[in-house]
């Protein structure tokens, strides 16, 4: 069976940080949106915390509680007006308290489940008991749509910092010799994390391969690769693992076969297609978490909405080089920016041009048509680019998906890295929302998942 994941924004993940500290057991229903992949995953998308309120505990001490109907009653109204799923949670209290679900859960679980179907119009029913183990939330829970019931298998918290969290009884996997000094660096935990994730890599040329290169050897099994265009000669001296027998292939296929051929075990999903039209965007909602390799402006319009809507974090990556006259190079520029709910989109940092993006759509017969009126930019042409330069970018990216999952760097950790490697000189900074605009947490935007049109933007 495909897997389900619950995934959780930065306010309500540390407020279940929270609740999981108290003595007394607590409950709340948490609303969520579903997502489900074309692969029959489901990503539960959590929207809204709604906690029972104190006059509704019946009984409530260290090791039970019993609510009345208002305790839930209103939350399920509420899912049905948001089109969420219902999910009911409880919190086991004490530092490494089992979360496993005891008989009593269980059977509050089955008269629950019809209940709160039938009352949020929801196809689904979701149980979670919550605890933590030091620092770490712990937690066990199901899904229920009347028929068959699967477990929630992951439990996923994207902010500044990323965490992937297992039920109980679900420990590190034994690994081998090969991931040897990764676990010695940052724990078997880590080195888990990075195999579980699904990582979509949108471009796959000098900066997405290097990207996809590094990741397979430091563990990444799940791939889902983006892009439309063929190699050409001049791409073998960036893209890794090509040569000039495969000029004329997508270049997704190339660094797939590459990728497999580094881990046999590794699957990696080939999308030979544009990420701007919408079926294609559609599926990037799979992911755990994305590269954005891609040098079109109109494909960072769909990325940068991503976080918001998805709760995917986004990793950008950006490589200028720039000539004089003479073809001499005087600057080499790098640019990575992670993106993740609470933080600022690639539009309201300005990373995006946003007349180039609306060119960029345009068909060539159009965009001609509009250059020559003067009502469109001109596009550029073939730009520059070397190895050590794309591959630098691309260290940089990774790095940040690592310092995420280990939590390494500063607090509040930087959204954004510059490389002027023409200077030898590294900045970062940190970009918080616009006010009032769709990555802002006051939008309510955030989680919102599957809507029409897609990403509420225009195809």
């Amino acid at each position: 069976m495909s897997r389900t994941s619950l995934v959780l924004p930065p306010l309500i993940a540390e407020r279940l940080q929270t609740l999981a500290r108290l003595d007394l057991e607590s409950g709340a229903v948490l609303l969520a949106r579903p997502v489900v992949g074309g692969d029959g995953a489901i990503r539960l998308l959590a929207r809204e915390l709604i906690e029972v309120p104190d006059a509704a505990y019946q009984r409530r001490s260290s090791m039970s509680l019993s609510i009345t109907s208002n305790g839930y009653v209103p939350a399920l109204a509420r899912a049905e007006a948001t089109g969420a799923v219902p999910i009911w949670l409880h919190t086991h209290p004490g530092d490494g308290s089992s979360t496993k679900m005891s008989r009593h859960d269980r059977r509050v679980n089955d008269q629950l489940t019809d209940l709160f179907r039938l009352r949020a119009n929801s196809e689904f029913y979701g149980a979670v008991v919550i605890s933590h183990a030091g620092p770490a939330l712990t937690f066990s829970g199901l899904l229920d749509d009347g028929a068959t019931t699967r477990p929630i298998d992951r439990l996923v918290v994207v902010s500044d910092r990323i965490s992937v969290s297992w039920p109980d009884g679900h420990g590190h996997d034994r690994e081998s010799e090969l991931f040897d000094r990764n676990i010695r660096a940052f724990g078997g935990g880590v080195q888990k994390a990075i195999g579980d994730l699904r990582i979509a890599i949108v471009g796959t040329g000098g900066t997405g391969s290097a990207v996809a290169e590094q990741l397979v050897r430091l563990g990444a099994r799940r791939f889902d690769l983006y892009d439309p265009d063929t190699l050409s000669l001049s791409n073998v001296t960036r893209v890794y693992g090509s040569d000039p027998s495969q000029v004329g292939q997508n270049k997704a296929d190339v660094v797939a076969d590459h990728l497999q051929t580094i881990a046999p075990d590794a699957v990696a999903n080939r999308v030979p297609e544009l990420i701007t039209s919408e079926h294609v965007a559609r599926q990037l909602a799979d992911a755990d978490v994305v590269f954005g390799c891609t040098d079109d402006n109109a494909g960072r319009l769909v990325l940068s909405r991503l976080p918001t809507y998805f709760l995917v974090p986004v990793i950008d990556c950006g490589v200028v080089l720039t000539s004089d006259s003479t073809n001499r190079l005087v600057g080499i520029d790098g640019r990575v920016t992670t993106l993740h709910p609470g933080s600022a989109c690639l539009v309201c940092r300005g990373r995006i041009d946003l007349r180039r993006a609306a060119a960029e759509r345009m068909s060539a017969e159009e965009h001609a048509r509009l250059v020559g009126e003067g009502y469109a930019p001109a596009l550029d042409g073939v730009e520059p680019a070397v190895v050590a330069y794309t591959t630098a970018v691309a260290a940089a990216a990774v790095a940040e998906l690592l310092e995420r999952l280990i939590g390494y760097g500063p607090d509040p950790v930087p959204n954004e890295v510059i490389l002027r490697l023409h200077e030898r000189e590294i900045s970062t900074n940190r970009a918080v929302p616009k006010a009032g605009h769709y990555c802002d947490d006051m939008a309510g935007k955030l989680g919102l998942g599957i809507t029409e049109p897609l990403l509420e933007t225009t195809w």
